[in-house]
């Protein structure tokens, strides 16, 4: 594991907090070694650094109770909803109390007219559009993981569909969210603009825990398309395929997903998925919109990449032939985990301009060769967004440390070629050392909001900022 920066403990008052919280919450809290490290990070490299105790938090008011008396004691508080982030956001490096909202997972409200619905935090997006399906409407954003709704506003999460629909920032109308000082707030109303005061709205979203924690989400929602179809197409190059990309985009077609997968990834994928794709990078799309939309959409796409060398190109709108295409993308962390059986896949997360991706995508393979690392790419290609997920033995320090210099490596690119050094994972504790680079003195006004909102920096401590 990669070490993770430790913070001095406030042993007396975290010692005051377990024993208030024990009694408030009785079997609700929980201290076992087992569950406090389940609430501390586990999907990626970063080491474990669980909290002290677990609360699980089943109303907005209780989770007020629960800040005030971690307040009362300057105690840390880490908000937990399914624990599928990647950057360290759930660790706690100080100690402190994990707020666990998985049972706070109502849909509270749903205004099909309004298209929009009001949710608690530990609402799945799996579950939420379970039970929209029947109204016709659907919640587009998919990061792949059944994440929390709460967890994805807090780390502004997007996915696949982000090319057509956005990222949560687009799509989430209001909070509720509870202050470090316990104050329960909310940042706007359901009205679809405003302009009213600051965009407090914006400000929590992508947070990460660090302003306050998220209690209620008002999202907006889409109807289900009249239409889908899925396609498929192949190029010599990455180049070509990424080229293919940026014709799509200035041409403006109406691409709901437009994923890219290398080559390394194809091998995996069709080992895994048992599918026959030819082994080359490929591009996978998917259209909405109505019948003859969707069969215009498909037919463009067609002609636009036969420009840039696509072969094999297949459009299909058979769900049984889409669910598999997509259910084999969905499942290429498994596959490629298969490559290498054994190994620990460290998922990296950088976004660069369009016009930048080829030459991003390919800087990010031959570091890897250079550096004898197994790094297959996939990527969000209509937003620029790439993962190379290395493929380690952690065991290996050199090999570890080779990694640590190709993850740095690729989000000082990303930052030199007018980019991000995270498209949708967040900062966390891993990305930390970028965010200076990236935005210079604007991480000093994130510094002073930080410390209006929460002067006794309780609010999940050692994440986002220096």
């Amino acid at each position: 594991m990669v070490q993770a920066t430790a913070l001095t403990r406030n042993e007396d008052g975290i010692g005051l907090a377990l024993g208030i919280l024990k009694q408030q919450f009785g079997e609700r809290f929980q201290t076992g070694a087992s569950i406090r490290e389940q609430h501390a990070h586990t999907t990626t490299w970063i080491m474990n650094q669980p909290p002290d105790g677990v609360v699980f938090a089943q109303s907005t008011q209780e989770v007020s109770e629960i800040v005030k008396a971690c307040a009362a004691h300057d105690v840390p508080i880490i908000a937990f909803g399914t624990g599928t982030s990647l950057e360290g956001q759930v660790n706690a490096p100080a100690g402190g109390i994990s707020i666990d909202v998985s049972q706070m997972n109502k849909v509270l409200e749903v205004n099909a007219g309004d298209l929009d619905c009001r949710v608690q935090p530990g609402v799945t997006r799996m579950a939420l559009n379970t039970h929209l399906r029947d109204q016709g409407l659907f919640f587009p954003i998919d990061p792949g993981a059944d994440a929390s709704i709460g967890g994805m506003a807090a780390t502004r999460a997007s996915g696949t569909n982000a090319v057509r629909y956005g990222t949560m920032k687009d799509n989430v109308l209001s909070l509720e969210v509870v202050l470090p000082n316990g104050e329960i707030i909310r940042t706007a109303s359901r009205a679809r603009k405003s302009s009213a005061g600051y965009d407090l709205t914006r400000l929590m979203v992508g947070s990460e825990g660090t302003l306050g924690i998220i209690t209620e989400v008002t999202l907006r929602l889409q109807g289900i398309p009249e239409a889908i179809s899925a396609a498929s197409c192949s190029f010599p190059t990455v180049e070509a395929a990424c080229e293919a990309v940026m014709a799509v985009i200035q041409y403006g077609l109406p691409v709901a997903r437009i994923e890219l997968l290398d080559a390394l990834v194809v091998k995996a994928v069709n080992a895994y998925s048992k599918l026959t794709l030819p082994e080359t990078p490929l591009l996978l799309l998917e259209f909405h919109g109505s019948d003859a939309g969707v069969a215009e959409q498909a037919e463009t796409f067609g002609a636009l990449a036969a420009e840039f060398g696509g072969t094999g190109y297949a459009a299909t709108t058979t769900a049984e032939e889409r669910n598999k295409l997509w259910q084999a993308r969905h499942d290429a962390y498994w596959a490629m985990l298969a490559l290498r059986p054994g190994s620990k896949a460290v998922a990296t997360d950088v976004c660069v301009p369009i016009s930048k991706l080829a030459e991003a995508v390919v800087g990010a393979n031959n570091k890897a060769a250079e550096l004898g690392l197994i790094a297959p790419v996939v990527g969000h290609a209509g937003d620029g967004n790439f993962h190379a997920s290395l493929l380690l033995d952690m065991d290996n320090p050199v090999e570890v440390a080779n990694a640590e210099i190709y993850v740095s490596w690729l989000n000082d690119q990303a930052i030199a070629l007018g980019g991000t050094c995270t498209g949708e994972h967040g900062i966390g504790q891993g990305k930390r050392p970028y965010l200076v680079k990236e935005l210079g003195g604007a991480v000093d006004v994130m510094v002073a909001i930080k410390q209006a909102l929460d002067p006794q920096g309780i609010m999940n401590p050692g994440k986002i900022l220096p």
